[in-house]
């Protein structure tokens, strides 16, 4: 029996007896009809997380009084999420599980299953200080990931194995039982968080209240993967330490434990053993327990993990030079131990030129031209990029389109194409400065003041942006009473639910940042004739000057697409255009188009729309009641997370067949 469980055991068991008057005023609230007997302003600070994330249906959210009470509002909303689960949270528990691994290690003996650990960044692994006391320990086990069931109930026949690198990181504490360490790459170089993901660590606070289930993934007594779920309650907080109810085994030391969202809130690293009145820990004959007895002896009624943010906390007190802290800074920056962003300045820093490789040629800033002769010199393709791609490498960004592109033409049984065969104007890097320079010209007399994704738009600018997404907030069903958000509970959390970006997010699910980010691009290409055309020329360097042209566009690329058709007319045929994820259907994108209103200029060949319902960006479409000169639409389902992703529109076959047969 290893001395250094035990004594993490009977350290639990202490806890556990010293906080039986705070145990006992939680089941007078239960009991009262609480079904989460937390304090109020847990409560809130875990509902106001729920929100930020999009865990929570957003109907429920709208549907809330202003005057709601906060506390009775944050109970609706965490049992809310504690009722009824996406279909996701089988595919993000899958997800999370494939980072946890089974430990093998010597207590003296050969090496052999004992523990669990789970990868945290791609090369560290964490787990128990009673699994790995010291380096020689690490240095002699392995994390062996795979080691579970298969589907139909068959055995694993693949496992991988990493072995540690304590000689890189090796950071532990043992009265917080945990040890963080580095991880050697696999036979083909790669880290194991690369092969198999890693769990983050999160130092915010509200993962978790009294009364919320909590998921264990963990290697029971050295035997294949095992889940405790859901039927699990968190029952007690302490500092440092959480514990709660539910079913696990001596070789789940190591075992990440997860709140419903598959947020990793502790570290297991113990049972909490039944005690006598003179805290001597007990068999399951009631009688005291002693070490040579075994774990399997003693009468367990909880069990215990040390808290993500203790450890976090301790981490940083632990690291010690640049190298340590660089490792460190792999964890994230959820983690809180990453390097901060500097300083914001008034004026930007000079960029640097992207320079493309391969077989084109390259084009500082512009893009990528295509190859000569591509397509039997029929016709020549041209990817127009949407917004966000500054700092890219054009090539790159090719390479993704063709990628996407290829996957649906396979699909589809038709012959690919060679990503060195497209053109790639790119005008990222120069729409980035062109607002960089105009802020700085308008002088903003307080960044502080305007929140940091509008922060980039001029004043005129930010009023486009607002109307951009009032327009979004109505086409998605808001009441025109509802465009001006009102105030809510825990400081407009709940509020600015009811308010446009709200509105969106709950509609589309996708995240609000991500949101804001798209149509601040997009009013800023609008808002100032100098931005338009600094893009626009930046646009024209990189298209070819004669034959026939097919023009695939996505996101704010559509609206420059459609200003760029009528400079196109006596350069190139335009052979065909096809537009993805585009905002050409809101008013206030196609009322300041170049063309004066949603008309299509004369092409040659046909122009196809594609949007998927959870696209924000697209949330104007379908085109056809508004724009004359559309050939055909075509509704897509992305994935959620990649639900304005160009790679996931081109991957569905039947738009990458029409853009096929375009190609000829």
């Amino acid at each position: 029996m290893d001395e250094r469980l035990t004594r993490q055991i009977r350290a639990a068991g202490a806890r556990y007896r010293a906080t039986e008057a705070v145990r006992v005023a939680i089941d007078e609230r239960r009991a009262a009809g609480m079904r989460f007997p937390d304090d109020g302003g847990r409560l809130e600070q875990r509902a106001a997380r729920l929100v930020e994330r999009h865990e929570v249906p957003g109907r429920l959210l709208l549907a809330t009084a202003p005057d709601e009470d906060g506390f009775r509002l944050a109970e609706r909303i965490i049992g809310a999420s504690n009722d009824l689960q996406s279909l996701n949270f089988l595919t993000r528990g899958v997800r999370a599980a494939a980072c946890v691994a089974r430990v093998w290690y010597s207590t003296g003996g050969p090496v052999q299953p004992q523990a669990t650990g789970f990868l945290v960044a791609p090369r560290l692994l964490l787990t128990n200080h009673h699994v790995f006391p010291d380096a020689a320990t690490a240095r002699g086990a392995f994390a062996e990931f795979g080691a579970e069931m298969g589907i139909d109930n068959e055995l694993p026949t693949n496992t991988t194995r990493f072995t540690p690198d304590p000689d890189t990181l090796f950071l532990t504490d043992e009265d917080l039982d945990f040890t963080l360490v580095a991880m050697r790459p696999g036979g083909d170089g790669r880290l194991p968080g690369q092969v198999f993901g890693r769990v983050a660590l999160i130092a915010a606070e509200g993962k978790l209240v009294v009364g919320d289930p909590v998921n264990v993934i963990g290697h029971p007594d050295g035997r294949l993967k095992e889940i405790a779920i859901r039927e699990n309650r968190f029952a007690q907080r302490f500092d440092d330490f959480l514990q709660y109810e539910t079913d696990t085994e001596p070789g789940n030391s190591g075992s990440p434990v997860f709140n419903d969202q598959w947020e990793a809130v502790a570290l297991h690293h113990s049972g909490v053993p039944a005690h006598d009145d003179a805290g001597a820990v007990l068999n399951l004959q009631g009688r005291p327990w002693e070490p040579a007895q075994g774990l399997a002896a003693i009468k367990w009624i909880a069990n215990e993990g040390v808290r993500v943010s203790a450890i976090l906390r301790r981490l940083g007190e632990l690291a010690a030079g640049d190298a340590q802290r660089a490792l460190l800074a792999e964890l994230g920056p959820a983690s809180g131990l990453g390097s901060a962003p500097g300083p914001r300045t008034a004026l930007p820093a000079p960029r640097t030129a992207v320079a493309a490789g391969g077989g084109a040629e390259a084009i500082a800033h512009a893009g990528v031209r295509g190859r000569a002769g591509a397509f039997g010199g029929r016709v020549q393709l041209v990817l127009v990029h949407g917004r966000s791609q500054q700092g890219r490498d054009p090539a790159v960004l090719r390479r993704s389109w063709a990628a996407g592109l290829n996957s649906g033409l396979t699909m589809a049984g038709l012959p690919t194409v060679d990503p060195e065969d497209a053109w790639f104007p790119f005008y990222g890097n120069r729409l980035a400065e062109v607002m960089e320079s105009i802020e700085a010209t308008e002088a903003i007399e307080s960044i502080d003041s305007v929140a940091p994704v509008e922060a980039s738009l001029s004043p005129s600018a930010r009023v486009l942006y607002g109307r951009l997404l009032d327009e979004a907030a109505r086409r998605a069903g808001m009441p025109a009473e509802q465009v001006v958000a009102n105030e809510g509970v825990w400081g407009g959390v709940v509020g600015a639910m009811r308010g446009p970006l709200g509105w969106i997010a709950a509609h589309t699910g996708v995240d609000r940042a991500v949101i804001k980010t798209a149509f601040r691009d997009v009013a800023a290409y609008l808002d100032a004739n100098d931005t338009r055309e600094a893009v626009l020329e930046q646009v024209l360097d990189c298209v070819p000057t004669s034959g026939s042209v097919v023009v695939v566009a996505h996101s704010l690329g559509t609206v420059v697409a459609m200003d760029l058709l009528p400079r196109l007319a006596g350069r190139v045929t335009v052979a065909g255009l096809v537009t993805a994820g585009s905002p050409l259907g809101l008013d206030t994108v196609y009322s300041r188009l170049r063309v004066g209103g949603p008309h299509l200029p004369p092409i040659a060949g046909p122009w196809l729309n594609v949007w998927c319902p959870t696209d924000p960006v697209a949330i104007g479409c379908p085109l056809t009641d508004d724009w004359s000169g559309l050939g055909a639409e075509r509704v897509v389902a992305n994935p959620h997370d990649r639900a304005h992703d160009i790679g996931a529109y081109l991957s569905h076959p039947e738009i990458a067949t029409a853009i096929g047969r375009l190609l000829g």
